[in-house]
């Protein structure tokens, strides 16, 4: 029940927020709309004075004869509008908002599916149940401990990107259609390393084709390339885990059976193991030995 609570609240201040960027953006558009109109009326004025007073240059005044300020036609910012020619765009302050909050609700997912984030999630959680601790780390320490070193890993690749589609995107030098073909390819560079064959195959094969017909891997579709990523992903970070519950398994049977030998039954082993476990893990510097084994699997 906590966590539903939590959860809604959480879907309450998303929509509040979201709501605030939007009045924000129609204010703007309003005071936009404003200082446009004020400039209409004073082009008017000039026009009205310039017809009585044919000694002035009508040609040097902004508008035309109507007291429209030919300007105005051309402002991308004039409400709801998106513009669009030979693949150049423009759209409206509310329209690059609405835009910007769909890439913000979108982002978690694509940080997880093409990104090292799932494994090392998955290896600290492992960490923390092998160890006994039930809240500790708390959740929002992984997940960032997490964030920050899939930035760490994803940099090189990030950096491509940047250079490779967004900046020249942003010079206008290449279209969007082609940002999209070059942001894929670092990515797609990431993904075959960390991609076991058989998976790669195995979804090709479920999408009712040969990996013969394709000549190179660069050729599957990248639908198929981002789940085979994800299941190469869960399966490296269980085997992972495993091998950090193997020392922390044998320091509880040793417990449980000195407690038997005892006649402690009744006694739970999980109360007397923690601190060993808390022990041997800080002596062996696990947090660095976890991490560093994680970082170095992506090599």
């Amino acid at each position: 029940m906590k966590k539903t609570k939590i959860i809604k609240r959480k879907i309450i201040i998303v929509f509040l927020l979201s709501a605030i960027f939007l009045l924000l953006a129609f204010k703007l558009e309003e005071s936009e709309v404003k200082a446009s109109t004020v400039n209409d009326y004073n082009n008017r004025i000039s026009v009205m004075t310039a017809t009585n007073n044919p000694s002035k240059d009508i040609g040097k005044l902004q508008g035309d004869n109507t007291g429209v300020n030919p300007n105005a036609k051309n402002d991308n910012n004039n409400g709801l509008s998106i513009n669009y020619n030979n693949d150049n765009g423009s759209v409206s302050t509310p329209i690059k908002m609405l835009l910007v909050l769909t890439v913000l609700a979108l982002a978690p997912a694509i940080l997880i599916m093409l990104t090292s984030f799932t494994r090392i999630i998955i290896c600290l959680h492992f960490v923390r149940t092998a160890i006994g601790t039930q809240s500790s780390p708390p959740n929002q320490v992984l997940v960032g401990l997490a964030l920050f070193m899939t930035f760490f890993i994803m940099s090189p690749t990030f950096i491509k990107i940047n250079d490779q589609a967004i900046k020249p995107l942003d010079k206008g030098e290449i279209t969007q259609e082609r940002a999209i073909e070059l942001a894929e390819g670092p990515l797609r560079e990431f993904m075959y390393g960390q991609t076991q064959t058989k998976d790669v195959k195995a979804f090709v094969k479920m999408s009712g084709k040969d990996v013969k017909s394709y000549k190179s891997y660069d050729d599957i579709p990248f639908t198929t390339l981002v789940p085979a990523f994800i299941l190469s992903e869960l399966r490296t970070s269980f085997i992972i885990g495993f091998l950090i519950y193997v020392p922390f398994i044998v320091i509880d049977m040793v417990v449980s059976s000195v407690l038997m030998s005892m006649g402690m039954m009744m006694l739970p082993p999980t109360t007397i193991s923690l601190p060993f476990k808390i022990l041997l893990f800080v002596l062996a510097d696990g947090w660095n030995l976890v991490i560093m084994g994680v970082l170095q699997t992506f090599q």
